[in-house]
């Protein structure tokens, strides 16, 4: 499939298109169908046209610019911007301004790219379903009596209602693939310290990433070629340079190793969705990639595992805001009844419910018993993917058990919640990449194919994910 930002690229480059027109058509798109889809929580339309006016002048100017100069994009609201409002879809940061830069927004910047708004998101990336936001839910494009995935729903929503052509989102366990999959499009979570997160609002430290939503395989590319590789400032990223992936695409499938995992087609996947995938992997070994069943014994444990495990790092990480160094205070007599009452109110329920759970898994007579436990599970868990990958060069799978859910299906039930998880989250603690690519449709819905690769081959990915694109188009 053609690269939307390419063509938008080629445009802007020989003055059939102007950045402003670009930005002002994205506006146009957001008043047209924001109100029913609800992809933002704060838009940037001044900042966005003075930097689309600055964009072109260099461009009549003759300079020549990186690609995605003059592209506008959608950003998660867990991510720093200058200036502009960041409030995690948490009311306890419902006016946090933050004074710098993420380190994926200073990277887009220099590039040119414009951003025109805070996309949606489930607070503090808690969440499936973007429901769980302060502001309200996202929808889903295709259908908007369903829940556009979470917890990077507005930016999957955004690209899928077609706002803006590409957007960021973070992806702790399935918040990038599983809203792709059920807006259809392309979601990309790298490997874990292939991408800076300095900047990112903290939720689980050793599982969050940022990455790339857009409509194409290749899109997705070229926005991660823009924002992968060092930063001096985040200690846990790798310390070498993220190889290219762009020439990966033009490789094919002939001869690529695929593993298809039996435990991802077990009890409780919607059948209608195991068809889509096994006809996709019915696909993939037509078009001259070799098909073997492999096993990660472990995936029946990774759901506990990892919500031991990311509540643990969120108690930690959100013990900050108490009304006093960090987000919203409520006026109280004492300094208890501060921290109380500014977390009670600041605090949705979802939220509160990680935090307990996080706290009561690290306390005393408590950690060995489980969070010592899963994080030796965890162990278990990367070295039988890093097993399985000696085997194979990608395995396939679905992202999610189901297509997008109607809203307030599961809100009441936070356990049916997590389980929307149970096909995302072990690349997650393994710290592998993964892509999903638009499959097909079950009972009407978009339906995306997950492939998943070994620590460092994003472009195994990106070339398994723009072969099978190519041959749905």
């Amino acid at each position: 499939m053609e690269s939307h930002i390419r063509e938008l690229a080629r445009q802007l480059r020989s003055r059939e298109r102007t950045a402003k027109s670009l930005v002002e058509d994205a506006f146009r798109r957001i008043d047209e169908r924001e109100e029913t889809i609800h992809a933002f929580i704060t838009l940037t339309k001044e900042s966005a046209l003075k930097r689309a006016a600055e964009i072109d002048t260099r461009f009549d100017r003759g300079e020549q610019l990186p690609l995605l100069a003059g592209i506008p994009y959608g950003l998660k609201d867990l991510l720093c911007t200058t200036g502009v409002r960041t409030t995690a879809g948490s009311k306890i940061l419902e006016s946090f301004i933050p004074p710098y830069d993420a380190h994926v927004v200073a990277r887009l910047r220099d590039q040119g790219a414009i951003i025109v708004g805070k996309t949606n998101q489930d607070e503090f990336a808690m969440g499936s379903s973007t429901e769980t936001s302060f502001v309200g839910p996202t929808r889903n494009p295709h259908d908007p009596s369903r829940v556009a995935g979470g917890t990077s729903g507005g930016s999957a929503a955004a690209v899928a209602a077609d706002m803006v052509p590409f957007a960021l989102g973070t992806d702790t366990g399935g918040s990038i693939r599983q809203p792709a999959s059920f807006c259809g499009v392309v979601g990309m979570k790298p490997t874990y310290g292939r991408v800076s997160r300095y900047g990112v609002i903290a939720y689980a430290s050793s599982f969050d990433q940022v990455g790339p939503l857009a409509r194409t395989v290749e899109d997705a590319a070229i926005v991660y070629e823009g924002i992968a590789g060092p930063d001096p400032k985040d200690s846990t990223m790798l310390p070498v340079s993220a190889p290219p992936v762009l020439p990966a695409l033009r490789e094919g499938m002939k001869g690529v190793r695929v593993g298809v995992p039996k435990e991802f087609f077990g009890q409780g996947i919607d059948p209608e969705v195991e068809t889509v995938i096994r006809n996709a992997i019915r696909d993939v070994e037509k078009a001259g990639a070799s098909i073997e069943e492999v096993s990660l014994s472990y995936s029946g444990v990774a759901l506990p595992t990892y919500y031991i495990l990311v509540c643990a790092e969120a108690s930690t990480n959100l013990a900050r805001y108490d009304g006093v160094r960090y987000g919203r205070r409520v006026p109280a007599p004492t300094i208890d009844e501060i921290y109380k009452r500014s977390r009670g109110e600041g605090f949705g329920t979802e939220v509160k419910r990680r935090i307990m759970l996080g706290t009561f898994t690290l306390s005393s007579g408590y950690a060995d018993k489980y969070y010592r436990k899963a994080a030796a599970v965890r162990q278990e868990i990367i070295r039988e993917y890093a097993d399985v990958f000696k085997q194979v060069d990608v395995l396939l799978g679905p992202v999610a058990p189901e297509v997008a859910f109607p809203l307030g299906s599961k809100t009441e039930d936070p356990l049916r919640m997590y389980m929307s998880d149970i096909l995302s989250i072990s690349a997650n603690v393994a710290g592998v990449p993964a892509i999903v690519v638009p499959s097909g449709t079950a009972h009407g819905l978009p339906v995306g194919l997950q492939i998943t690769a070994a620590q460092g081959r994003e472009d195994l990915c990106f070339r398994v994910g723009a072969a099978y694109e190519q041959l749905k188009t």
